[in-house]
């Protein structure tokens, strides 16, 4: 089975796939013909999870596996066991995992054992690819076809923009914008990387600070909360910096026509408004609802992989 560690695995013809099977899937969730039936996925969620927990597991259920759960407190990882070694059992017993932990992206590879053990990432410190899966689909399901797409993102450098930073790169004539805070935003090498890629599809990908270089015409407005899972800030003023990346009324006065995103869990009165969140130009609560069908094409990728 296929492993899905970063986007970086994808080249764009199989993420365009993914994308246009989330929508099928999020249109129909019958749609498919249990690939994964006598399989067992493990769901190794070692930071809480919501959403994505839910959507994998249920997802893995509705294509025919059979789920084994674990806990953050369940693995000998947590009393020195080596990573390698876990990966091995893993491998022995399991044909899959979906793995959330604060582990980075060399881990992950290292816990697929070279190929043995399929490994999805369902947020890794560098990444979180299945994300970026699931926000394309929710935008083609509103939009259409994405080509020259205007997109902001507002807020922390944090994987969630690492992933979508890759997955708009690789979107015909994108022009993406991280608005992010200094000190908070992404690394220069993979916004140089990324805007390479998208400069060669006619489109751009670039990192600014002052709110006067934020692009006023945008489709999407996007966002997420100000700590990531499993993350702390040690600087004690940085929500006084971060509060100018507050997305509310005011602010999408600038961007009338723009769709709000946000990948949930919100903290309303931080990063955005409970007005904004459930306002009209908000569509968060359906791209929450393509967690699902998303997670069964990323699952179903896996299983299709197959030698």
């Amino acid at each position: 089975m296929a492993s899905l560690i970063s986007l970086d695995d994808l080249g764009k013809q199989r993420l365009d796939a993914l994308v246009d099977r989330s929508v099928t899937l999020f249109r129909d969730r019958g749609a498919h013909d249990r690939p994964l039936a006598g399989t067992v996925a493990g769901m190794l969620f070692l930071h809480t999870s919501t959403r994505t927990r839910l959507a994998f597991s249920s997802g893995a259920a509705r294509l025919g596996a059979d789920i084994i759960g674990v806990g953050p407190h369940d693995l000998q990882l947590n009393t020195g066991e080596s990573l390698a070694d876990t990966g091995r059992i893993l491998a022995s017993m399991l044909d899959l995992v979906v793995i959330r932990s604060g582990r980075s992206n060399a881990d992950l590879r290292m816990l697929a054992q070279d190929g043995r053990l399929a490994v999805v990432n369902a947020m890794s410190v560098d990444e979180h690819p299945t994300q970026a899966v699931s926000d394309l689909a929710t935008l083609r399901l509103r939009r259409g076809d994405l080509t020259g797409i205007r997109f902001l993102y507002v807020g922390e450098g944090n994987n969630s923009a690492v992933a979508l930073a890759k997955a708009l790169s690789a979107v015909p004539g994108a022009y993406a914008t991280f608005w992010t805070p200094p000190g908070y935003g992404l690394d220069g090498a993979l916004v140089d990387r990324c805007h390479a890629a998208a400069a060669a599809a006619g489109g751009s990908v670039e990192q600014v600070h002052g709110r006067e270089a934020v692009p006023v015409d945008v489709d999407v407005v996007y966002t997420t909360r100000w700590n990531t899972t499993g993350t702390t800030k040690s600087d004690p003023g940085w929500r006084d910096l971060f509060r100018l990346y507050h997305v509310d009324t005011a602010f999408l006065k600038a961007h009338p026509q723009a769709l709000v995103m946000h990948d949930l869990p919100a903290h309303r009165g931080d990063e955005i408004s409970g007005e904004v969140l459930d306002g009209p130009q908000s569509i968060a609560w359906i791209q929450a609802e393509m967690k699902l069908p998303s997670a069964m094409a990323v699952l179903e990728h896996a299983a299709l992989e197959r030698p």
